[in-house]
């Protein structure tokens, strides 16, 4: 049987590709590509800072592939509580900010957030391992 850790970890890493592949993707639309090399996307500028707080929120799922492998059941389930309702809530606000989203970035958000409530739902789903064993013994 699979580990709840090890499950987290690669949901968080499936989330992780699908968020890198959507930005892949949109760097090959050229009306989004013309707004990034122009410095503003949908009104947005894009400066070093905005650039920062993006870096500090993609630091949240490539951490947690780690930190769910290696913290303890109490820490582990609220860091994973916390992240995946901050990503799903970032997620699903991105959706309803600038323009109207292309198909593209609706299919890949879609997965996104359901990944990320998943997440949510299994590590509020999880039971201390002591409390497993005993309900099986």
């Amino acid at each position: 049987m699979r580990s709840v850790e090890s499950t987290l970890s690669g949901l968080w890493i499936f989330v992780m590709f699908n968020y890198l592949y959507c930005d892949v993707v949109m760097l090959m639309d050229n009306d989004i590509l013309k707004q990034f090399l122009s410095g503003r996307v949908d009104g947005t500028p894009i400066t070093r800072e905005f650039l920062f707080g993006a870096a500090i929120l993609m630091e949240i799922p490539i951490a947690m592939t780690i930190l769910t492998k290696v913290m303890r059941h109490k820490m582990n389930r609220l860091a994973n509580l916390f992240s995946g309702t901050l990503m799903t809530g970032v997620q699903s606000a991105t959706l309803f900010t600038g323009t109207t989203p292309s198909l593209y970035y609706i299919f890949f958000s879609a997965i996104e957030i359901a990944c990320t409530v998943f997440i949510v739902w299994l590590a509020w789903s999880w039971r201390e391992p002591d409390q497993c064993q005993t309900a099986q013994t």
